[in-house]
């Protein structure tokens, strides 16, 4: 298959924002402002940068891993997991759903392709994704782990032990991504917690830091292709990703305020009035 161009792969973006909106929007719950922000990233990803198997195996030998540490932002995953291929885009629809597999957060236990652990409790994906990487060393598998985590999640002490342990064992097939969006669930990160300087934080804990704008499709894969030019040279690897919560949707943008709140009927025909539909929606 030919790998898809900016062009192709901004199309695909919009029809994922419109995934996210519709779901969230059926059940009156989720959370679409991390969500949107996210797109681009997740679809340069899995349409441009991993080397990955539709396939899915939860052992992921010989293909590029990731993991989502921010697992509340599930919507934007799964779509891009159907539009992908993983499953059929129909299942969609279930989001949120009684006996769904796509769960608010993701999870395990009902097999769901493209997940491979539970996550949505802050702090833990950076550790899960180190223990990976680590695992495709020792199996001398010249493969990457990725994993996303929210700027929110930076509050959380695990990320820390863990981006310690990591820089100190030099695990240095791991690219780590923060969504720094400045927004959280309570407000504004500098009103909550301010996190201050946080490029200087991670290069203090010994990690290559590279920093990027997530909400445009072309620099944003020049530079996660730089931070992967970064690996395999004794130090962990750190994109810091500048987004803004909501983007693609004027009246979301910027906003804490639809880090978890669920479009009604009139802002959703609004919403994907500002959204091609470049593919079916499901």
């Amino acid at each position: 298959m030919n790998q898809p161009n900016i062009e192709e792969l901004e199309k695909i973006a919009s029809q994922v924002r419109r995934d996210i909106l519709r779901m969230v929007h059926a059940v009156q719950s989720g959370h679409p402002g991390g969500s949107l922000g996210c797109t681009e990233y997740f679809v340069a990803l899995y349409f441009h940068i991993m080397k990955h198997s539709k396939n899915f195996n939860a052992d992921g030998i010989g293909e590029d891993l990731f993991f989502l540490s921010n697992g509340h932002i599930s919507p934007v995953w799964y779509s891009t997991l159907a539009r992908s291929g993983y499953f059929d885009i129909s299942e969609l629809a279930t989001f949120r759903k009684l006996d769904s597999r796509l769960q608010g957060h993701p999870a395990t236990e009902e097999g769901l392709p493209g997940i491979r652990v539970a996550s949505g409790s802050l702090g833990q994906g950076l550790s899960v994704a180190i223990g990976a990487a680590q695992v495709k060393k020792l199996n001398n598998d010249n493969h990457h782990v990725y994993v996303l985590m929210g700027d929110g999640e930076q509050q959380e002490g695990q990320v820390w032990e863990a981006a310690m342990y990591a820089a100190h064992n030099k695990v240095d097939n791991i690219i780590a991504t923060i969504d720094y969006n400045g927004q959280q669930i309570d407000g504004p990160l500098k009103e909550v917690l301010d996190l201050q300087d946080l490029k200087a934080k991670w290069e203090a804990f010994g990690w290559h830091v590279i920093e990027s704008y997530g909400n445009d499709m072309e620099s944003l894969i020049v530079k996660i292709k730089e931070a992967r030019s970064l690996t395999g040279k004794g130090k962990p690897v750190l994109n810091l990703m500048t987004t803004e919560m909501g983007h693609g949707v004027d009246f979301m943008m910027g906003s804490h305020k639809w880090h978890g709140v669920a479009p009604n009927d009139e802002q959703l025909e609004q919403a994907l009035a500002q959204l091609e539909e470049t593919f079916q929606d499901y």
